[in-house]
């Protein structure tokens, strides 16, 4: 039952553990792997595949450092990773105006 004009999604993201990383660093703020872990209640192995995974398509950038001789893992969104959450955000403000008649603006914007 899709419709031609129904809005593909960035099946990366969609993930719920992509998405929640991405949710998380989507201020902009650099967070450490600890706290993603914690926070987002992952194990270091998910986490590590699924960061990768979003590194290795451009969405965030990951770096290695010591603090106090312990290696220590940070990650930072991208302005690509920024841009996949605004075009996800507009997919589905896109699917929840799919049947609704588009105003005098809105047709104007789409000519």
């Amino acid at each position: 039952m899709n419709k031609p004009d129904q809005p593909k999604f960035d099946e990366l993201i969609l993930s719920k553990t992509r998405l929640g990383i991405i949710s998380a660093l989507i201020s902009g703020d650099k967070l450490d792997f600890t706290y993603l872990r914690n926070t987002l209640n992952l194990s270091d192995g998910n986490l590590s595949v699924q960061i990768r995974k979003l590194e290795e398509a451009g969405y965030i950038k990951v770096k290695k450092v010591f603090v106090d001789r312990k290696p220590k893992t940070f990650c930072k969104i991208t302005s690509n990773g920024q841009r996949a959450v605004r075009n996800l955000i507009k997919r589905l403000e896109d699917l929840v105006n799919i049947d609704k008649p588009l105003t005098k603006k809105k047709a104007a914007n789409r000519s």
